[in-house]
């Protein structure tokens, strides 16, 4: 049977039949906007600026390395930037909860925890982003804060919305749950401060993702340059909301996958990597951060980086300007 989100990519009898039920998710999700727009439901205003880094649709769009070039541009800028996260698929028994770089991604989550190593910027987790934001200044100097995720916590007000949306799949068939992927109309998007395309063209506002090395997933490995495995057959690991794009990244370069696709935020056991032949393993950063107990020596993970085009980045430092030092 085919899942539910197959079908959010294309005009088709079955989105058509949950068009009812898209209606009643719209409807409920513009009730409750609107409370917190009319103060039935209370919002609370941080005193550091607040950006969110979000999107409308469920699935991967390649926020998580968008931020994490967000918040080295603030550092780089002189300012203190912290983190905070709904920490999905973590399973600490106490939240909020501070990331640190040996924390296990079982309890704190794994883009969590792979933002945590990547900035060296404080992150904090938990279900309830007040909380999650109140913890973080209280234990850092922070004097900018970024949402991981979060467009629809309203709880939480912010001074900036950016909205990362994939360049492949775009917004799908259009649809709100469960009809489509989306988790708020299209117009939505008219309102925020940012759209950037992931994989769009160089003259929008959009960015691309870089890969350039491999490094090792166990100790007795060592880093080599992605285009080592051009020609080469390998085994292909992604465990994200769209694995598709990092197989595709990996053909791009010239290398033969045999493609192992996981559901996001998988929980990966030994086996699950583990081949019985001498090909070597590529696999997600993403998806290293749960791996890295196991004694491997033919994994690598690939770090992706994020190049904003000329048009984003004049965008994000006017945002900046004028939020963080106007």
């Amino acid at each position: 049977m085919k899942r539910l989100d197959h079908y959010w990519y294309s005009q088709n009898p079955v989105a058509w039949l949950l068009l009812p039920l898209a209606g009643l998710f719209c409807l409920i999700s513009g009730i409750r906007k609107l409370f917190f727009k009319t103060g039935i439901l209370k919002s609370y205003k941080m005193p550091v600026p607040v950006i969110i880094v979000g999107n409308i649709n469920v699935g991967g769009t390649g926020k998580t390395p968008l931020l994490v070039e967000l918040c080295q541009q603030l550092r780089a800028k002189g300012l203190k930037p912290g983190i905070i996260s709904r920490g999905y698929g973590g399973a600490s028994g106490s939240w909020p909860c501070e990331v640190s770089d040996d924390c296990d991604a079982i309890e704190v989550g794994d883009e969590p925890l792979l933002i945590a190593l990547r900035t060296k910027c404080p992150v904090v987790v938990g279900p309830d982003r007040i909380a999650d934001a109140k913890l973080l200044l209280d234990k850092h100097e922070c004097n900018v804060i970024l949402s991981d995720d979060g467009l629809q916590h309203y709880r939480l007000k912010r001074d900036v919305e950016i909205v990362v949306v994939d360049a492949q799949r775009n917004l799908g068939n259009g649809f709100c749950l469960p009809a489509g992927p989306l988790r708020e109309t299209i117009s939505r998007l008219a309102t925020v401060d940012m759209v950037v395309l992931n994989g769009g063209p160089v003259d929008q506002l959009s960015y691309q993702v870089l890969a350039t090395n491999c490094l090792p997933l166990g100790e007795a490995g060592q880093e080599l340059p992605l285009s080592e495995f051009a020609g080469k057959k390998v085994h292909a690991i992604a465990g994200i909301g769209h694995p598709q794009r990092f197989f595709n990244m990996l053909e791009d370069a010239g290398i033969e996958c045999v493609r192992h696709e996981f559901s996001d935020h998988h929980v990966f056991s030994q086996a699950d990597i583990s081949f019985n032949d001498d090909v070597p393993v590529l696999m997600t950063e993403k998806d290293a951060v749960k791996c890295k107990a196991f004694q491997l020596s033919r994994h690598w993970y690939v770090p992706i980086d994020v190049k904003l085009s000329g048009t984003a980045q004049k965008r994000f430092d006017e945002i900046v300007e004028q939020v963080c030092y106007g």
